[in-house]
């Protein structure tokens, strides 16, 4: 057998059919992880916790299930968790010097079907404190670089997960998404991100009051797929789940029939566009045209008062936590945690009415009637590692969000309220090389469409070769 390199797959799939060819042991496997991690993790910030101890234990677990054919997909395939999200017996900080100091008692339900699908959790990755932002630095884990410019953020708050997939230490990782933390990172560095329909993988309660859902970041369209059938077959103690078919392929083909594009190049609230984010998403829409679908040029338009509703919501939703010392966090979340103590029922319910009217009229009728919409994922390049911080830090206590940090969200945060999937496409670099995502946005349920279209981009633009410069192969 050859010593595993983890930039010799292109995907996730790539390497479990290997390993289920026996053409790899899942300890050579995890192996080689431990050895790239070690290599590059100083330099990228991305793996925030581990043991080596552990993962060679689940390594073994993994390969007992290979020799007995256990059919489960992703079998022996390194995967990390965002330290957001509990793992028994692991910490879990919440990228927090307040964070909790006693192990998880119990997996999230997600964890829990990516243990069950197979794959070796190895670590976590790095957050921002308690998710709250679009970067991933803080004062206690520190930031998560970009691998495609190390003086770039890899945006957040799923940067740490993004950056170990797109620096070449993992082919997946774990994370999750309250208004674009794993789109956006996925656009930073490079990557697929899928925000799925609200419900789609369940959780025991509403994070976020229903915004945020867990997924993953991958190189891949089909790895999406497979791991999203995996997300979507978990049933137990769920506050909120859909029901119904949980087989989303591995490889989407394609079905047929026109769908109605619109093509979204301006951002709300008149906030400027990067235009080689904009100029990618007109050259994706040439090219959903050429296959024959029906474009139209349109408009997002948002209710007055709803970044403010957002603000309050993100605010409130910090008494989710019962396990934070609350005088040991940053100045941007001790200002929302004030902001949560001193609110009313009435403004609670005022701001949450206003979200959920908001969603459900995206809900009924996408911009320009379109059946999928096509946008920049982000408005602006990769900021540089610390800005977005330092400019939450200087608007704290404001009730704004930092025009930084609008910037990175604005075309996201919309669909985390209506509750519908989306997608971010690594499409294009820009002349810095610096990647550029482009979405697209489905109605409610319509993952199996939105991969349809994705697959067929991917085949055109081929992102899943690409690697960053600054890591070249080793040969």
């Amino acid at each position: 057998m050859a010593a595993y390199e983890p930039d010799d797959f292109e995907d996730a799939l790539a390497l479990a059919a290997a390993l289920r060819r026996r053409e790899l042991s899942v300890l050579e496997v995890l192996e080689g992880t431990l050895q790239r991690i070690g290599e590059r993790n100083g330099d990228l910030g991305a793996i925030v916790w581990l043991s080596e101890e552990d993962a060679r234990a689940r390594a073994r677990r993994a390969q007992e299930r290979l020799d007995a054919d256990d059919p489960a997909p992703m079998l022996g395939v390194p995967l990390p968790v965002k330290d957001l999200h509990a793992v028994e017996g692991w910490p879990l900080t919440y990228g927090s010097w307040g964070g909790p100091h006693a192990p998880s008692t119990r997996s999230s339900l997600a964890v829990m079907a990516i243990e069950n699908a197979g794959f070796v959790l190895v670590g976590k990755t790095n957050t921002p404190e308690l998710g709250e932002l679009p970067a991933t630095e803080g004062a206690r884990l520190g930031p998560a670089r970009n691998p495609w410019d190390l003086t770039r953020t890899a945006g957040g708050s799923s940067g740490g997960a993004a950056s170990a997939v797109a620096g070449g230490m993992v082919p997946i990782a774990h994370g999750s998404d309250g208004g674009g933390s794993i789109r956006i990172p996925a656009a930073c560095c490079g990557l697929v991100g899928l925000k799925p329909t609200r419900g789609r993988v369940p959780a025991r309660f509403a994070p976020w009051f229903g915004l945020s859902t867990e997924g993953v970041l991958t190189r891949s369209v089909r790895d999406q797929a497979a791991v999203l059938g995996t997300f979507a077959s978990v049933r137990g103690e769920t506050w909120l789940a859909l029901l119904g078919p949980v087989d989303f392929g591995t490889a989407p083909q394609s079905r047929g029939g026109v769908l109605r594009v619109g093509l979204v190049t301006d951002a709300p609230f008149g906030l400027p566009v990067d235009e080689a984010r904009a100029n990618a998403a007109r050259e994706v829409v040439a090219h959903l045209a050429e296959l024959g679908h029906e474009v139209v040029e349109t408009a997002i338009e948002l209710p007055e008062g709803l970044v403010e509703a957002v603000v309050t919501l993100l605010a409130a939703a910090l008494a989710e936590h019962d396990d934070i010392d609350w005088s040991r966090v940053e100045p941007h979340t001790a200002a929302d945690w004030q902001r949560a103590q001193s609110m009313t029922a009435i403004e609670l319910v005022h701001a949450r009415t206003t979200l959920e009217r908001a969603g459900a009229a995206l809900n009924a009728r996408l911009p320009g009637g379109a059946d999928v919409l096509v946008c920049p994922t982000v408005a602006i390049p990769p900021p540089p590692v610390g800005s977005i911080l330092a400019a939450a830090h200087a608007a704290a206590g404001t009730g704004a969000p930092a025009l930084e940090v609008l910037a990175m969200a604005v075309f996201t945060v919309p669909w985390n309220v209506a509750g519908v999937p989306a997608i971010s496409l690594p499409t294009h670099l820009d002349v810095d090389g610096l990647p550029i995502g482009v979405r697209l946005v489905g109605t409610l349920g319509s993952e199996s469409t939105l991969l349809e279209l994705a697959g067929q981009l991917e085949e055109v633009f081929r992102w899943p070769v690409r690697r960053p410069t600054t890591w070249p192969r080793e040969r």
